[in-house]
């Protein structure tokens, strides 16, 4: 099997904000059944939120700057790895994620490749 990297894109915390208490629980037990099947299955390696604060170092000077800086919808707030025989099969998972269930949701699905050393 190949691992893939799933990078997570909006429906954060503005969806958050207007949701009961009741809503956001119900959205984050579909994470926790869409996870919970993965590891279930086998094809799940890790998975974490990421902060919304960090650090930037950029070029040959290695300029270090605050961020990310960028809309709310294009940061990157989590990842998921897991294993599929296939891309499509990757897809096919990523397609369950809960975040889809919003409108900027965005899943970006990435085979990891080998090195070989």
């Amino acid at each position: 099997m190949k691992q893939y990297l799933f990078l997570f894109r909006g429906g954060g915390e503005a969806h958050h904000a207007n949701q009961s208490p009741e809503e956001y629980q119900a959205h984050m037990q579909k994470w926790v059944n869409w996870m919970g099947a993965l590891a279930q299955e086998g094809k799940m390696l890790g998975a974490q939120p990421l902060d919304r604060v960090g650090k930037q170092i950029a070029g040959t000077k290695k300029i270090i700057t605050d961020g990310p800086f960028m809309e709310g919808k294009e940061m990157v707030g989590g990842y998921l790895m897991c294993k599929a025989n296939t891309y499509d099969e990757a897809v096919n998972i990523a397609k369950g994620c809960p975040i889809l269930e919003f409108e900027d949701g965005n899943v970006e699905v990435r085979e990891i490749q080998e090195i070989k050393m």
